[in-house]
């Protein structure tokens, strides 16, 4: 038997261990889909329905879909991979592209394919239901769980119990806007305090016995205007998770906004009533869903460990040999986990964006490489393999290399996260997604990957201000916006700096706006003075942090001595002098600033 028959023949190790999908959904899809097109069905009607599916408006058009795949705790198995790139090659552009919240899209999907859609997701127990609109969008979990030497517990089995409690609800299928839950396991990573709902894995002592339970953070969350959540007790117990959860989608259901569109998140109810005032409520509403609630509301949370068993290889490793990149590659997309021998491997892509022949590959990876036999996806368009022993790194980033997935710097500030921008968004007004690809790619040239100073800083760019590109957050932020020269138009970012979501989480303050083709200039020119300024063990993040709270002793004292140096880098040239200037990323046409009906909301 040859190779690649082994590798066909040979079953997956690991197996979903829950059906997300009802396969109905499709049928229903389609049938709606048609009354719609024959007119009987509103347009405001199947619109919620619509998203309510997962199935989002794409730029422009009407007849076009973006189908939003939920992936909670992030977990994804290999036929499962497999499944989306040939729903990728037969409905959508060939590619698939990986959010922010552990999603995966599929863009540009005729209306009428999107049914069918489902139907292969259902195979392989995915579904998009409640990815989009006024619901609990997908539920997310650090890829770290479970590995993190910092953490106390692996908040994996509670992320995905959260998740299956309220999928379908009826609890929560109209909110007054979309409700998000963070899961993580441990201060650093997770982003716990910008969403509604962050949870991270705590243990206490009682009675000489340990008991599980979360530090729990509400009424965070980016945004066109960005809050930083509360933490609502010191300690809240395992069996009170369920109960908490209840307690604020209740007050929320009731008292949100449902006039105000943008103002109806639940970190404006928040902070229009008060922290302490909200936080009450929240304690009182939550003895009342403790002593009303059935016995059996709880969640079904699966404690049974995953298999670790280090795959067969079924490949000659006698040739394998250390290959150029390799040590770059490691240094900077590795992460010694806290069980001994074994990594988490994290795989780097452009702004998210992934190929539907290296889906397939990376499940072949999944399978050849991680003893647990399944992969996580993470906060930053980035995908992680886990449980990597140390032995197989050389031959796994030769077949990284042989299926393009090798880009070194995951981990470090040159993987900037971009949403997609104009490239397919109603709401966007710049090419956010390309000038991601485009700032990756200078640093990747410049080697700044390597250069340790830089590597726990953030790039973060959105291409309107609503921050699905997580600007807010970033050691270095942009949102998009237009500049005018007269009566031509431009791309234009605001920049802001000092921004981060760790456990000293803070907004990052505004500083100036930037032409879209000066923004990598500008990076370079920040950089340069951080490197001009530093303290001998700074960061640029910790840096940049002491500059706009004021605490910088050199030259750069404030945000404003860095604004008044990179000002002149940002004057706009006329366009007889330079035309390309007036022309966004990726644009061979002028600049303008059209949008179309934004559909965060249904």
């Amino acid at each position: 038997m040859t190779v690649s028959n082994l590798k066909q023949s040979r079953p997956d190790t690991a197996k979903p261990k829950i059906n997300w999908s009802r396969v109905e959904e499709a049928d229903n899809f389609a049938k709606t889909v048609k009354l719609f097109r024959q007119g009987k069905y509103d347009e405001a009607s199947f619109r919620r329905f619509r998203l309510q599916h997962g199935a989002y408006g794409t730029r422009m058009t009407g007849d076009y879909a973006m189908v939003r795949i939920k992936i909670p705790a992030g977990e994804i198995y290999p036929n499962q991979l497999e499944k989306i790139s040939q729903l990728s090659e037969q409905f959508s552009i060939g590619s698939a592209h990986f959010s922010t919240r552990e999603n995966i899209q599929l863009h540009w999907v005729v209306l009428e394919d999107v049914s069918e859609i489902f139907r292969g997701l259902a195979e392989v127990g995915l579904t998009s239901r409640e990815a989009c609109g006024n619901t609990i969008r997908n539920v997310m979990c650090s890829p770290l769980s479970g590995v993190c030497p910092d953490e106390e517990f692996d908040s994996t089995p509670y992320a995905l119990a959260t998740a299956r409690f309220f999928l379908r609800n009826p609890m929560v299928q109209n909110l007054p806007r979309k409700f998000k839950f963070n899961f993580t396991c441990c201060e650093k990573h997770g982003m716990v305090r910008m969403v509604d709902v962050g949870l991270i894995p705590q243990t206490r002592e009682v009675d000489g016995n340990t008991q599980r339970g979360f530090k729990i953070f509400l009424g965070g969350g980016l945004g066109n205007k960005s809050f930083v959540g509360y933490q609502l007790e010191e300690f809240t117990p395992e069996e009170d998770l369920v109960y908490t959860s209840m307690a604020v989608l209740r007050i929320f259901d009731r008292l949100g906004d449902r006039k105000n569109m943008a103002r109806n998140r639940m970190r404006y109810l928040v902070n229009d009533m008060g922290w302490e005032k909200f936080q009450n409520l929240v304690l009182k509403e939550r003895a009342i869903v403790r002593a009303t609630q059935s016995v059996i509301t709880q969640l079904e949370v699966v404690h049974t460990p995953n298999e670790i068993k280090r795959p067969i290889r079924i490949t000659d490793e006698s040739g394998t040999s250390i290959t150029d990149g390799y040590a770059r590659w490691l240094k900077t997309n590795t992460v010694k986990q806290k069980q001994s021998n074994y990594r988490s491997i994290f795989i780097t892509l452009e702004a998210g964006d992934i190929t539907a022949s290296q889906l397939n590959a990376l499940a072949d990876l999944i399978r050849d490489f991680s003893s647990e036999g399944k992969a996580r996806f993470g906060f930053v368009q980035n995908v992680a393999l886990r449980y990597v022993h140390e032995d197989d790194l050389p031959r796994l980033y030769s077949n990284l290399l042989e299926s393009g997935l090798a880009k070194s710097g995951a981990l470090t500030m040159t993987a900037p996260i971009g949403c997609s921008g104009t490239t397919s968004c109603n709401l966007a007004l710049t090419n956010s997604h390309r000038l991601a690809k485009e700032i990756q790619r200078k640093l990747l040239e410049l080697k700044f990957d390597e250069d340790d100073d830089l590597s726990d800083s953030s790039i973060k760019i959105s291409g309107c201000p609503n921050s699905c590109g997580q600007h807010g957050i970033a050691t270095i932020g942009f949102f998009g916006g237009g500049g005018r020269v007269g009566k031509d138009m431009y791309a234009n970012y605001q920049m802001s700096l000092g921004g981060r979501s760790d456990g000293d989480t803070m907004l990052g303050l505004t500083c100036l706006r930037v032409p879209a083709k000066r923004v990598i200039p500008v990076i370079l020119k920040i950089i340069e003075l951080f490197k001009q300024n530093k303290k001998s063990d700074d960061t640029l993040q910790s840096w940049i942090h002491r500059v706009v709270n004021n605490n910088e002793d050199s030259e750069i004292k404030s945000i404003n001595d860095i604004k008044k140096v990179l000002e002149p880098l940002t004057i706009p040239p006329t366009k007889e002098e330079d035309p390309d200037f007036y022309l966004d990323y990726g644009d061979d046409t002028s600049y303008h600033t059209k949008t179309g009906k934004g559909e965060c909301a249904a």
